[in-house]
């Protein structure tokens, strides 16, 4: 959210990026400055007139706004203001209001108007206005074109010499499909400048050899790379056997790429050398900035700022550094010595010291790298930046992750939804929720997987099995099937990969394990391999072989080498274990048969999410988001109105703070009612005797007022009775790694104490619905048990769609339950809800206009 007290730094479609504010009044000098610099044409565009300057009347309603019925952004470029846009409302209270925007000429075309159209439009909506008309001469091409790409529904009319556009600024499908594939393509591009740049300056690399600024340029040197290096230092001549330069930019050499080892103290020299040599990004080695305490945190936001108002990104502080295999870059900004072979696996690691054993390791298995990116305290560059980058990135077939946290969830797990589709992701990430997350319980453990498996994330728990999972994928297709064919030469081995395939979930096909015996020949060996590779009924293979007794094997090592090959060329994928000589090439090979089976259930698991079907956003009837804002507005959020925007209806209940109250709640209500103690842990407490039900009579109310009022308090709900059906709790909550989810189980005390709730991230596909009712382990007990007719299972999936419906749609909903929620053949009844709303001025990540 832009407000007058906050500005935004947003990127544009060539990856640089500019800050977003609201106008000022003190801006007024900076307007003039800037309409002075525009030429005849863009002037002539803007105000149908020459214009030459601005009159002081005009100048000062420009600067003066109320920041509601007329509202201007302004863009800058470092202190110089390069473009402003405007809304005016048309009338008092009118819906309609007229927006322009002008581009200082050096800027245009380069998303500048899309940007302010996002804001504009968003600070509109929230002002209560629902249409933008605008005027446009027909010459002005560029602006038509950023009307008509947003997705709005716009009608045109031609008038006078102009075009006269009006469109609704309400949020579609379109116009966020519009937003995300910009966001998709300026953070993609920001990252491409970074990881191929022409040429790096090195800041902090001492004279003496010594540093992490000497290491960083001496693997920079010794890595080939195919750009210019300049050292820059204040005073020596040479640095590593390079020419040092006092500036980057005496170097008279194209620099793209600034890595900085310099104390915190010193970094905004750094960054102004950097942009003053036309750096567009920055690698911050150093340490001691937020990891080190509040003033390190204070100097790494002026970093950034500095760094953003130079319209350059950053990876960092606290980082190991980048690296980019390409033949074309051979670019190793890193204090890693030796980076793996080139490849095309992708990794990005948040922590610099994991980063420096990711690679070592990678390198020792021969996984082939594509590009390398550690992100340290991730002050601006992030993961998602990169899953963005890599996305799109021809030489990259596979995306591993090391994070520790998650800096925006919601669209982590968003961008791994549809990445996901294309390439696998890999992370090593903790399922642990970290305290302080607030009163509702959340995903546990458990569910946290699912919820990673639902994104078509592969979660692994070590770096080890980050890195057998990644070789699989980098070297051999995807199963077509859970179906795994076990061969090899000992039982003892074939009989462990059956016993790990069925703790794995995967099925061992018919007629295995295959166990060919001590004594076969290289060529029996390769025989069953190949026979099984040829078997209809096996998706995969597990190849295993222990070392022979002495004078039990007649083949040598390398002839079974040899012969594998040949024998695993049918399309499959083949895991080994060969406790004795090696695998052939492009087979991964694993040290125990365990790591092996666990490695191929992963990747199958994937492959079974990919050919899943994706499901779709369905239309929800009785859905009134203007209704909900109205809810939210009030100085008290009216929870009842809120939940019937979106089609939920609660049972009214009417609390009673004595039993005469509670007899005349009952009256109006109707007989039979329920009696509930008031206390939040006590209302659906039936074991408890804190609920009574079917009172017939004012009689019985009094009676069980009285009764409930001396082991509970005075305080009680009065509702009207419904039919009984099975109890279910509906819930929302903030995850961070996955932003707001939905939860779902059934009631009672033994299934809340064994955590038996399922979890689906919003937004929720109708299959992601359908999936989330039947998850739970006590879900048997919705579809008819020992005789029960079953629920209307259906009634409940629509319930949660209209809950991960309003959770997508109001962002100030942070919690939400519904308990009970009592399901029967007939449909349901939502007997009670609570809701925590977040404030107005703390956007949820992911929301809103583009920002970063």
């Amino acid at each position: 959210m832009t407000t007058a007290e906050h500005a935004v730094d947003v990127l544009l479609s060539d990856g640089s990026t500019v800050q977003l504010r609201p106008i000022d009044p003190s801006d007024a000098p900076e307007i003039v400055a800037m309409h002075s610099r525009f030429s005849e044409r863009t002037r002539y565009l803007r105000y149908f007139s020459p214009y030459p300057r601005i009159p002081e009347r005009d100048l000062h309603r420009f600067v003066n706004v109320d920041h509601r019925d007329r509202e201007a952004f302004v863009v800058l470029a470092g202190d110089r203001i390069v473009a402003v846009g405007r809304y005016e409302r048309l009338g008092p209270a009118s819906p309609d209001a007229e927006v322009a925007f002008v581009v200082e000429d050096a800027y245009q075309g380069r998303g500048i108007g899309s940007v302010l159209m996002e804001h504009l439009a968003d600070a509109a909506r929230r002002a209560g206005i629902v249409n933008f008309v605008a005027e446009v001469l027909p010459a002005n091409g560029q602006m038509l074109r950023v009307f008509a790409d947003f997705g709005y529904q716009i009608q045109r009319q031609f008038a006078d010499g102009v075009v006269h556009l009006s469109f609704p600024i309400a949020p579609t499908e379109a116009t966020l499909e519009v937003q995300r594939g910009r966001e998709h393509r300026t953070e993609a591009r920001s990252i491409a400048r970074l990881l191929a740049p022409r040429g790096v300056a090195v800041y902090g690399a001492s004279a003496t050899g010594q540093g992490v600024g000497a290491a960083v340029l001496g693997h920079l040197r010794d890595g080939g790379f195919t750009g210019s290096v300049v050292p820059v230092h204040p005073s020596a001549a040479r640095v590593a056997g390079l020419p040092a330069y006092p500036s980057a930019a005496d170097a008279g050499l194209p620099v793209d790429l600034a890595v900085v080892a310099v104390p915190p103290d010193a970094a905004a020299a750094v960054v102004a050398d950097a942009a003053a040599a036309g750096a567009h990004g920055l690698v911050v080695i150093s340490a001691g900035f937020a990891e080190a305490g509040v003033e390190g945190a204070a100097a790494q936001r002026a970093l950034v700022r500095a760094a953003h108002a130079a319209g350059m990104r950053v990876i960092g502080p606290n980082c190991l550094g980048v690296a980019n295999t390409d033949p074309g870059v051979r670019l190793n900004a890193t204090l890693a010595p030796r980076l793996p072979v080139p490849g095309r696996v992708g990794i990005f690691s948040q922590s610099g010291a994991f980063g420096v054993a990711l690679l070592a390791e990678a390198d020792r298995r021969g996984l082939g790298l594509s590009s390398f990116v550690s992100a340290g305290n991730r002050a601006d560059v992030s993961g998602n930046d990169l899953l963005q980058y890599w996305q799109d990135d021809p030489g990259t077939d596979v995306i591993m992750l090391y994070l520790e946290t998650f800096g925006n969830p919601r669209k982590f797990a968003r961008l791994a939804r549809r990445i996901g589709r294309d390439k696998p992701v890999v992370a090593l990430a903790s399922p642990a929720r970290p305290p302080g997350m607030g009163d509702a319980t959340g995903p546990d453990a458990t569910a946290v997987s699912a919820l990673f498996a639902q994104s078509g994330v592969i979660r692994v728990d070590t770096v080890g099995e980050l890195l057998d999972v990644g070789v699989l994928l980098a070297n051999q297709p995807l199963p077509a099937g859970d179906r795994v064919g076990v061969v090899g030469n000992s039982s003892a081995l074939t009989g462990l990969a059956a016993t790990a395939c069925a703790a794995q979930g995967l099925t061992v096909a018919d007629g295995y394990p295959r166990d060919v015996g001590p004594r076969a020949s290289t060529a029996e060996f390769a025989e069953a391999l190949a026979g099984a590779a040829a078997d209809d009924s096996v998706d995969a293979l597990v190849a295993l072989f222990a070392p022979p007794l002495p004078g039990q094997f007649t083949g040598t090592e390398a002839e079974i080498t040899a012969a594998l090959p040949a024998a695993l060329s049918g399309g499959k994928p083949a895991v080994a274990t060969f406790l004795v000589g090696r695998a052939p090439a492009g087979m991964p090979s694993y040290p125990s048969v365990e790591e092996a089976v666990r490695a191929l259930a992963r990747v199958t698991a994937y492959a079974q999410w990919l050919r899943r079907p994706t499901g779709v956003l369905p239309e929800l009837s009785g859905v009134d988001p203007g209704a909900a804002q109205s809810a939210l507005r009030a100085d008290d959020t009216d929870v009842a109105a809120l939940l019937a925007a979106y089609g939920i209806e609660v049972v009214e209940s009417v609390p009673a703070a004595s039993v005469d109250e509670a007899v005349e709640a009952a009256t109006r209500l109707g007989f039979p009612v329920a009696l509930k103690a008031a206390a939040p842990g006590l209302r659906h407490r039936l074991d408890l005797g804190a609920v009574r039900l079917d009172l017939s009579d004012a009689a019985a109310v009094r009676r069980a007022g009285s009764e409930l009022a001396a082991a509970f308090g005075a305080e009680v709900l009065v509702q009207p009775m419904v039919p009984p059906g099975v109890a279910c709790v509906v819930e929302l909550v903030e995850d961070p790694a996955f932003g707001p989810v939905v939860g779902f189980g059934l009631g009672g005390v033994a299934t809340e104490l064994l955590g038996d709730r399922a979890w689906r991230a919003v937004p929720l596909t109708d299959r992601d619905a359908a999936e989330l009712v039947d998850a739970p382990r006590a879900a048997p007990l919705l579809r008819g048990h020992r005789g029960a007719a079953p629920v209307d299972r259906a009634a409940l999936a629509d319930l949660l769609l209209r809950v991960g419906r309003l959770a997508d749609d109001q962002p100030r909903v942070r919690a939400l339950t519904l308990n009970p929620v009592l399901a029967r053949p007939d449909g349901l009844s939502v007997l009670h809800a609570s809701v925590r709303i977040g404030s107005a001025d703390v956007p949820r990540p992911d929301t809103g206009p583009r920002r970063l």
